[in-house]
Parts: structure tokens; sequence; C-alpha cells
């Protein structure tokens, strides 16, 4: 069953269990996916977008939501931060597992090889071949430190 297709099973079962947290945040996902659609379509591209766009769709949700649960948390509201990060374990659901430490680095050595990358002027094709194979599943925020490390 494809992404679409699990959120949208996944918000009919909500309605029925009457779980209101829970399908906003499902409506807040399929909207957003959606408007993506729409994007897409305004650029030429086919619409609707493979799954790996709407894994960028939600990856860019849970990183917003980490950020706002932050500021939240300075500003001392934990109330609305606790809010923030039970909506990320929602949208988390419906996201590849992300790979671990060891993955990681597997993963930067592979793509190292695979550019022939040498230096750190390099950087950006390595990221590149990342993002294209394991968007979602990687933490880039805290690959790219690691593979500036291994080209310096």
């Amino acid at each position: 069953m494809d992404l679409r297709a699990r959120i949208n099973e996944q918000l009919k079962e909500a309605m029925r269990a009457r779980a209101a947290d829970r399908l906003g945040v499902l409506r807040l996902m399929s909207s957003a996916i959606r408007d993506r659609d729409i994007a897409a379509r305004g650029e030429g591209q086919p619409s609707p977008v493979p799954d790996e766009a709407v894994v960028a769709v939600l990856a860019r949700m849970v990183k917003q939501r980490g950020e706002s649960a932050r500021a939240y948390d300075d500003a001392g509201r934990a109330d609305l931060a606790g809010k923030e990060r039970a909506e990320v374990v929602v949208i988390e659901e419906f996201l590849p597992r992300q790979l671990s430490e060891a993955e990681t680095e597997q993963a930067i050595a592979a793509a190292i090889a695979e550019t022939g990358a040498a230096s750190i002027k390099d950087m950006g094709r390595v990221m590149a071949a990342l993002k294209a194979r394991h968007a979602g599943a990687m933490d880039f925020g805290r690959a790219g430190p690691m593979v500036k490390a291994r080209l310096g």
C-alpha cells in the first residue's frame, strides 16, 4: 500500500475512533501532500507526486514541529511543546525507519566511494547522493558534519 493510501486509511480510522488529536495531524499531513501535488502541477511535474516527495513533505513537517517544540520549551510553554512532540510521533509512523549511527557511517562511506570524492570540495556531490538514496531515513543535519570530517 502506498503512503497516501496508508495516510487516508489511518484518517478514516481516526474519524471512526473519534481521536480528535490524531485526526487533526492526519488532516494536516493530507493537506500538505495535496499542496505539494498542486505545486508540482504548476512546475510541470507529474501529479500526484511520488512517495519520495511525500516522504520529503513529512520529513519537513517533523523538522518544523521539532523546531517549534524547542521554541516552546525555551518560552516555558511545556504544554504546547508536548503537543508538537505528539504530532511528531504521529507523522513519524509514516516515515521510513531512521538509520542508526553505524548505518549512516556505512552510507556515507558508500556515497564517498561512489562519487569518487577526495576533498571537502566534493561534499555537495556526496550529500546529493545521500539525499537521493536516503531521503527521510537519514538525519542530514548529523550526516553533514560526518561527511565533512571524512573528507576533511
